[in-house]
């Protein structure tokens, strides 16, 4: 028999299709979240408490099931506080809460548009910081894609900016590519349901700070909601939103970073504007623009650039770190 002691340590090997399948889920179940939210905001709620419950609901049911079945990933090393503090302020409770902020200020396209300009900010972290040189094509890309969102966004109507609400946006998206860079960084090391375990709960409770829990509508939770054909109580909708849109969301999107590039994912989920405007069509009867449509394809066809043209991940899962300087600093890693 094999001593099993002296077996070498099974090696981590990134595949790009099932890291690309786990950004498209992931952007899926966040996109999907509007539909979800929406009809418990008209019935009542505000955004910052659709959010507040959200995370709660979703931060008990991790840390609930990570202690009874893998109480092992609850452990928090010295050196994990900084990361999964990060990750839990920025990457769930800041992007969100500064969203909404945004979107309460200026017109929704335009706040979605600030949002989703994380992957330009991922992509100049990464050549300017990390030092690496990234082939044209992936700035046509995203350039290309950032046009589609316009689009889709339709960020031409009702312009009226704010200043705070520009800031809230830019804000987002910091914390955005925070998101996707800490994630990226984290998961080398560390398993991504203690990760999201931690984050979650770090995000639920300083937005608890903002929306005490004593402060939420019980009654409106206890009513009914319009959406589609169907009436269901606010609650379970609430209990969608925090299963389907947020657990199944942050947990699809930061394994895919053990897979793909931070600079590919973020630019891969901007599909989740996309994603949103059909859901909202499909369930709640918004329609689409021709102008939206074509702005979904132009945005496709700039994350399918990146996709193809950016470096790949490293194998065995290690931590993406500045290159050295040298003669070759300049050189993209070959693709794995």
């Amino acid at each position: 028999m094999t001593d099993l002691a002296s077996a070498p340590p099974r090696v981590f090997v990134p595949h790009r299709g099932r890291g690309i399948a786990l950004v498209l889920l992931s952007s899926l179940c966040f996109g999907s979240s509007g539909a979800v939210g929406k009809p418990a905001m008209t019935a009542g709620m505000a955004p910052e408490q659709v959010t507040a419950v959200r995370l709660l609901l979703a931060a008990v049911l991790l840390v609930v099931g990570v202690a009874v079945f893998r109480p092992s990933l609850l452990r928090v090393g010295r050196g994990d506080v900084r990361v999964l503090a990060g990750y839990g302020l920025l990457g769930v409770a800041g992007v969100q809460l500064l969203y909404f902020v945004s979107a309460s200020r200026i017109p929704v396209g335009i706040a979605i548009l600030l949002e989703f300009t994380s992957p330009v900010l991922i992509a100049l972290w990464v050549r300017f910081v990390r030092r690496v040189r990234m082939p044209p094509p992936v700035w046509a890309g995203i350039a290309l894609a950032m046009v589609g969102l316009a689009l889709v966004a339709q960020v031409w109507q009702g312009l009226r900016l704010d200043a705070l609400g520009v800031l809230a946006g830019l804000g987002a998206a910091v914390c955005s590519a925070s998101y996707f860079l800490i994630g990226e960084h984290a998961v080398a090391t560390r398993p991504p349901l203690g990760m999201i375990t931690w984050g979650m709960a770090i995000g639920a409770v300083s937005l608890a700070v903002v929306v005490p829990p004593w402060t939420l509508p019980m009654d409106v939770l206890a009513g009914s909601a319009e959406f589609g054909p169907w009436q269901p109580p606010v609650w379970l909708l609430m209990v969608v939103l925090s299963v389907v849109c947020t657990v199944m969301a942050y947990l699809s999107g930061i394994s895919a970073l053990r897979h793909v590039p931070a600079t590919a994912a973020s630019v891969l989920a901007m599909v989740e504007p996309v994603i949103a405007t059909t859901a909202a069509w499909v369930l709640l009867g918004e329609a689409l623009t021709a102008v939206q449509i074509a702005g979904a394809g132009v945005l496709l066809t700039g994350a399918l650039i990146v996709q193809l043209t950016s470096p790949g991940k490293q194998q065995a899962g290690t931590p993406a770190e500045p290159l050295p300087s040298g003669p070759d600093v300049d050189q993209a890693p070959p693709e794995r």
